[in-house]
């Protein structure tokens, strides 16, 4: 799930030079994901998983790194 969700986020939406340096811990948004970076992540999410997240949880400690992704998708994600 996070080498998909790192190939969407450095292919279209964040550049880092070296994103295989980039950690699973590190700030997305430091990094350079805006709010329309984020809303087109979410659509991706939720197309590539087939899950709906709720617009209410749509806070920075959700899509701040790779692991608080992990887990949100997780949380709404069956089997």
């Amino acid at each position: 799930m996070k080498k998909i969700l790192r190939d969407f986020i450095f292919e279209e939406l964040i550049f880092v030079t070296e994103p295989s340096q980039f950690s699973d811990d590190e700030n997305l948004l430091e990094a350079g994901l805006d709010s329309m970076g984020i809303m087109r992540l979410i659509m991706f999410i939720e197309d590539k998983y087939s899950i709906t997240l709720p617009d209410t949880e749509i806070e920075p400690e959700n899509v701040q790194s790779f692991n608080a992704l992990e887990q949100w998708i997780l949380k709404y994600k069956k089997g």
